[in-house]
C-alpha cells in the first residue's frame, strides 16, 4: 500500500472489534511517529499505549459522555507532549504541531497494517493523564482509539452508526487553497 491509497482508506470508523495487540505491533506504531519531522528534531512527542483491562478502564472513565463505542477497542493511545519540550519562535508553539504530524504517520501505519486508529477529542485531559500516570505540564491532545473495523453497531448512537456507511464530506480543493494570494474561498467551513 502507497502512501495516497493509505490516505484514501484511512477512515475514523467507530465499530471496533477485537484484534490481537502486540508488543511488535505497538513498536510497529510508535516506530512509524518517530520518523516525522519535528521543529529542530526535538520529537516532543509521547505516547501511552493502554491494552491491559486495567488502564483501559482507567481510560474509559475519562470518556465524555457520547464517547460509549471505544470501550469496545482493544487498545487507546494517549497522544501527549509539553510544550517547554519543543521550539517557542515568537508566538508558534511547535510542540502540538509536531505531535499532530507524529500522530498522522501512526493513523496511516495502522490504515497500512489493516486497523481503523481514530483520534478522539471527547474526554477529559487531566484525568487521562493522571490515570495513566503522565507527568504534570504534559498536554494529551487526543486519544486514538485502535481496533479492528467491523459491523457490529450496537455500542454506536444512531447518528455514529449512520456516519459508518460513508466518508464524511471534505471541503473541495478551492476551500482549502490558494495561489498567490488569500482568497475568500478558503473560510468555508466543513458540512455537518
Amino acid at each position: 500500500m502507497d502512501v495516497k491509497e493509505a490516505l484514501e482508506k484511512r477512515r475514523a470508523y467507530r465499530a471496533l472489534g477485537p484484534v490481537e495487540i502486540t508488543d511488535a505491533l505497538m513498536g510497529e506504531l510508535a516506530g512509524a511517529s518517530r520518523l516525522m519531522a519535528s521543529c529542530f528534531n526535538n520529537q516532543p512527542w509521547k505516547f501511552v499505549f493502554a491494552r491491559s483491562p486495567e488502564a483501559l478502564g482507567k481510560l474509559h472513565a475519562c470518556l465524555a459522555k457520547a464517547n460509549a463505542w471505544p470501550k469496545t477497542a482493544p487498545l487507546i493511545i494517549a497522544a501527549f507532549a509539553r510544550k517547554d519540550y519543543d521550539c517557542v519562535i515568537k508566538e508558534r508553539e511547535y510542540y502540538l504541531f509536531d505531535l499532530g504530524m507524529a500522530v498522522s504517520a501512526l493513523l496511516l501505519r495502522a490504515t497500512e497494517l489493516g486497523l481503523v486508529a481514530h483520534p478522539i477529542a471527547g474526554f477529559d485531559n487531566e484525568a487521562a493523564r493522571q490515570a495513566l500516570g503522565i507527568p504534570e505540564g504534559n498536554m494529551v491532545l487526543t486519544l486514538i482509539i485502535v481496533g479492528k473495523k467491523t459491523g457490529d453497531m450496537a455500542a454506536l448512537s444512531p447518528q455514529q452508526a449512520a456516519g459508518e456507511a460513508d466518508r464524511p464530506p471534505r471541503l473541495a480543493l478551492e476551500n482549502i487553497f490558494s495561489v498567490d494570494k488569500y482568497d475568500d474561498k478558503l473560510a468555508a467551513k466543513p458540512q455537518r
